[in-house]
């Protein structure tokens, strides 16, 4: 196009000059000339070898009629044109025709691209174009279909040696439990499960989202959304697994200073991955607040050389277990933690955090008339109430109302748990884009009381204390994790690949067994993990296709004081989310 415009415009000053020619030499080399540039046109590729040389012998014939029309009608004396009258050369056809398809292309191109801009303005066809309140929602989930296996020791104890409570308790006593009473020690298991998570997230206001997902899962079990496969029989329980109402407020700096979050939340307080005190898979319910402060800007990250640091603290305050009447004993877990996001120049990067957790109302209050059979349980409002909702495996217990071998005799925690709690996570980004993380979580429940357990509990139930330990005393209050990971740091595109590693040590009343790891040391007909274990786990994932990904792990553990029971337990995964 750039070379046309320039080759047209002389052909057409070459052929116009014919009209004015009234010589024969004139005409040739104007001939001569014409042939040349269509010539080039055809080099150019703007015309063909048919079109050139049909266009030549009609403009041949053209111009001679032209100059024997022009000197049949030449005057003798020269014409005068009157000032009013413009006379306009003529072009020919060919020429009229090109200028005519120069002038429709280039008028389509700015047509077109006036209706494109107007387009984009407008939003025609776009979703923004759509009404409000359909651009305020946003879709998402995940699915995961788990093949688990799980190994038993060769050297384990009798199933005999370790009790269910979870089933004890929903049962309504030992009896009643029946086989179930008991955690499997011995037959190795294999399961398929499947995991489905639906989020629909909202647009409230300026700041202001409101947020609900829908999960499979048992609807009494908090730390899992796994549905076991083999239900022919029944269709999977879909529930709310959270909903709630989430505030950022920022500042003109578009720093995100503050977040409050109410109702069924996700975990508001930094873990590094860790899942020593909390399950990954865990909701909280109640009203959590994070207040952070940028020091992105002089001082002490100046000094340190490095990007700056973020500190921020958290605070929640979380209902467990609500009682009907009695608000007095309502359960709760009252929660703070500070900590550090600190970003290097090197992309390197720190988080650290401490917390503290504090479980009101959460140990148990024996009924009076223990250990008398006139013990039953739900007569006493207190004792009832106590009676935990979820337990795993491996808090020390005691009994709370009815006597041994009864029908409803039911059991509930015998400590009282506030916990001290300090992650780190160092994120190494030397080998970019891969990355290599290290991270290390700390537990204390600084609440468990040996003499005070004894004192509470030794008149109301002879040898009541349930742990599995020779003594009260000797009972582990510490928990520790040590983990690597080396890879991309995100593995949801096709070959992608991380690994890991993880080594684990959870004292027996470390922790809540109810919120601790679900995985770790799975055993039982209610599939649970717990406390009192330690042990290692190694794992990879790998990208498939984009949103798809692989996942194996191994765990390895076993029972830190009591009688052997050792667990092995493989799960691969299919992941994908969108």
């Amino acid at each position: 196009m750039y070379h046309k415009k320039p080759l047209i415009a002389l052909a057409l000053l070459c052929v116009a000059g014919l009209s004015q020619a009234g010589e024969k030499e004139e005409l040739l080399k104007l001939r001569n000339t014409t042939t040349s540039l269509i010539k080039q046109l055809v080099k150019q590729g703007i015309l063909t070898d048919k079109m050139a040389t049909e266009m030549l012998k009609q403009a041949e014939l053209d111009a001679n009629q032209q100059v024997a029309e022009a000197k049949a009608s030449t005057p003798k004396e020269k014409e005068v044109v009157p000032a009013d009258e413009v006379r306009v050369q003529y072009v020919p056809d060919f020429v009229k025709d090109e200028i005519r398809q120069q002038v429709r292309t280039e008028l389509k191109e700015e047509v077109v691209g006036d209706v494109m801009q107007k387009a984009k303005n407008e939003k025609w066809g776009l979703p923004e174009a759509l009404p409000d309140w359909v651009n305020r929602f946003k879709l998402s989930g995940d699915m995961r279909i788990r093949e688990q296996s799980t190994f038993m020791a060769s050297d384990n104890t009798s199933s005999m040696n370790y009790s269910d409570w979870q089933t004890i308790n929903s049962s309504g006593g030992v009896i009643n439990a029946g086989e179930n009473q008991h955690v499997n020690t011995k037959d190795d298991r294999s399961q398929a499960r499947e995991r489905f998570r639906l989020g629909i997230d909202a647009n409230v206001a300026n700041g202001l989202d409101a947020s609900v997902r829908l999960a499979t899962g048992n609807i009494t079990n908090p730390i899992s959304t796994n549905q076991s496969l083999g239900n022919y029989g029944n269709r999977y329980q879909f529930n709310i697994d959270r909903a709630f109402l989430k505030y950022n407020a920022v500042n003109d700096n578009k720093f995100n200073w503050l977040t409050v979050m109410g109702g069924r939340t996700p975990n508001p307080f930094f873990t590094g991955g860790s899942e020593v005190v909390w399950d990954e898979d865990l909701s909280f319910e109640g009203l959590a607040g994070t207040v952070r402060h940028n020091f992105n800007e002089g001082g002490l990250s100046d000094a340190m050389g490095g990007k700056g640091a973020t500190a921020y603290a958290t605070f929640g305050i979380f209902p467990l277990q609500a009682s009907s009447g009695m608000s007095a004993r309502d359960k709760w877990l009252l929660g703070g933690q500070t900590g550090v996001d600190w970003g290097f120049d090197n992309q390197d990067s720190l988080k650290f955090a401490s917390a503290y957790y504090d479980y009101q109302n959460i140990r148990a209050v024996a009924d009076p008339n223990l250990p008398f059979n006139s013990s039953i349980c739900g007569a006493n409002a207190l004792s009832t109430q106590s009676i935990p909702q979820f337990m795993q495996f491996g808090n020390t217990l005691t009994p709370v109302c009815g006597t041994a071998n009864s029908l409803n005799q039911q059991f509930g925690l015998a400590s009282d748990y506030k916990i001290l709690n300090f992650n780190a996570l160092y994120d190494i980004a030397l080998f970019s884009p891969h990355h290599v993380k290290l991270s290390a979580d700390y537990a204390k429940n600084i609440g468990f009381n040996a003499n005070d357990i004894q004192k509470r509990f030794a008149s109301y139930y002879v040898a009541g204390l349930l742990n599995n330990n020779s003594s009260i005393n000797d009972v582990d209050t510490n928990a520790w994790q040590v983990r690597a990971d080396i890879g991309w740091p995100k593995v949801d595109i096709a070959g992608h690949w991380s690994v890991f590693g993880l080594y684990k040590h959870v004292g027996s009343d470390a922790v809540l067994d109810a919120y601790t790891d679900s995985d770790f040391h799975q055993a039982g007909a209610s599939n649970l993990g717990g406390t009192n274990v330690k042990g290692w786990v190694v794992g990879g994932n790998y990208g498939l296709m984009k949103n798809v990904w692989l996942t194996g792990k191994w765990f390895s553990g076993n029972v830190i004081t009591g009688p052997q029971f050792g667990v092995d337990m493989m799960q691969l995964d299919l992941n994908t989310h969108f």
